[in-house]
């Protein structure tokens, strides 16, 4: 069954203020997740980078600033690539909260030796 105008009206008046109110859960519910945000840029980062393998390989034959530009190009889309790919290992780990458990009880123990280094320094 179909909305009338004023329902359908009233429905984006609600949608804009939920989205104002609360983005993160907006995005949530709309399916958007920055999971899904980091796969994105990881295949686009792996598109750019046969680009750049392509202008590489025409720079060969055109001039050799394609081919420095097309290199360019592939450690540019490598490094976007790898950082969103580690964002989505990172959150599928820990969430969004801040890494993993060992990785904070590593950081523990270093703050800790560090303490106690200075206090007997002192």
């Amino acid at each position: 069954m179909a909305l009338s105008e004023d329902e359908q009206r009233l429905l984006e008046q609600m949608e804009a203020a939920l989205e104002a109110e609360d983005p993160k859960l907006a995005n949530t519910l709309r399916g958007t997740t920055t999971r899904r945000l980091h796969r994105r840029r990881a295949a686009v980062a792996g598109l750019a980078f046969l680009v750049g393998i392509g202008l590489l390989i025409a720079g060969m034959e055109v001039h050799p600033a394609l081919s420095v530009g097309g290199f360019l190009v592939m450690l540019a889309a490598t490094v976007v690539a790898v950082t969103a790919w580690q964002h989505v290992g990172y959150e599928s780990e820990g969430g969004e909260s801040g890494g993993s458990t060992s990785e904070r009880d590593f950081m523990d123990r270093m703050e800790e030796r560090w303490r106690r280094r200075h206090d007997e320094g002192l």
